[in-house]
């Protein structure tokens, strides 16, 4: 996919220094005629990355769908926070499901669509870490294995945030949640469990695969556009940073984010059946310290004293993830662009 990169962003206005903006390249939310699927009145904390993931996610697929979209929920904060009965914020045909069968239940809305001969209406699926990559991952995978005509967005905040901050399998190694302590010799949550849901996805061999976060909303929304203009099975995984949850504060969500792309711990890519089509490269990539240490839930990794171990061993990651993706691609003249990350080395 190719996607025109614009910088230096002048706030509210369409240009970029004194040039002003193609109607091709402005955002959905650019758009006076955007959807607003969710719009005001929904009741996130401040700063939700969720939020703002979601409503840039879903009014880019209704661009792309002509408006003619159904949206099926899991249970979770986005379903919490954005339908307390009897309210609503949502201005689409929008389904609540049970926490693990969001996949089955689009699976059937596509089902019933394709019997009515309406295929021109087309169906997503919203669910967050909890109900994707645990509670509803066997429903999942069947819609990935059948190749329904369904694109499923996993908003992830790494945790259950909606019940009290519980790991899910979503969860980083070291994190402090309300079920992973920060005592004994692995403080938090434990390395070498979870899953990685993108990666799973291509296993499947899937049409379209795709990470994102919320720090640049043109690539998510660039992402989700793409993915609409395939037919079956598609996954887009969207890193949403939780203040709540990660114990940051309301107004550095989009830097978090932006962090945990520029450090490589959480690499930016698409893939369609199966084979990597595209990542999104670092300028320079960061110490992972630079996102480890805003957050509460890594506090314990600073405080009364640093654990070098445990940091080199979340450098060490998001090393094999620069190499892996090929994020970055050192230079001659900037030989010394890595010298902060070589302790973390595992070569």
């Amino acid at each position: 996919m190719s996607t025109q990169p614009i910088k230096f962003y002048q706030t509210d206005t369409f240009t970029v220094g004194n040039r002003l903006l193609a109607p091709h390249e402005r955002s959905v939310q650019a758009d006076p005629r955007r959807a607003n699927a969710l719009n005001c009145g929904h009741r996130a904390c401040q700063g939700c990355g969720e939020a703002l993931g979601a409503r840039y996610a879903i009014d880019a697929a209704m661009r792309a769908s002509g408006g003619r979209l159904i949206a099926a929920n899991a249970t979770g904060c986005l379903e919490v926070f954005s339908t307390p009965y009897p309210e609503t914020s949502w201005q689409i045909p929008w389904i609540h499901s049970l926490f693990g069968n969001v996949a089955a239940v689009a699976t059937g809305i596509a089902a019933a669509l394709k019997v009515k001969g309406q295929g021109d209406v087309r169906v997503v699926a919203q669910g967050g870490d909890g109900g994707t990559t645990d509670i509803g991952f066997g429903c999942l995978s069947g819609m990935f294995e059948r190749n329904d005509d369904v694109l499923y967005i996993c908003y992830d905040n790494e945790a259950y945030m909606n019940t009290g901050v519980q790991r899910s399998s979503a969860t980083p190694p070291a994190a402090r949640t309300a079920t992973t302590a920060v005592h004994g010799p692995e403080p938090g949550n434990v390395f070498g469990q979870g899953k990685n849901l993108p990666w799973i996805a291509m296993a499947h061999g899937i049409p379209y695969v795709a990470t994102a976060t919320v720090a640049d909303l043109r690539d998510l929304e660039a992402k989700v556009q793409r993915a609409m203009a395939f037919r079956g099975a598609r996954y887009v995984h969207i890193l949403v940073p939780c203040p709540l949850g990660w114990g940051t504060a309301p107004d550095e969500t989009i830097r978090i984010a932006r962090l945990a792309k520029e450090t490589g711990l959480f690499p930016v890519y698409e893939a369609e059946y199966g084979e990597i089509t595209r990542t999104l490269k670092l300028r320079k990539p960061l110490p992972v310290e630079d996102y480890l240490r805003p957050q509460k839930r890594f506090a314990h990794l600073f405080m009364p004293e640093p654990r070098r171990e445990v940091i080199t061993r979340i450098q060490r990651l998001a090393n094999r993830n620069i190499r892996r993706f090929g994020l970055y691609e050192e230079r001659p003249w900037d030989a010394g662009a890595l010298d902060a990350l070589r302790s973390g080395s595992d070569a």
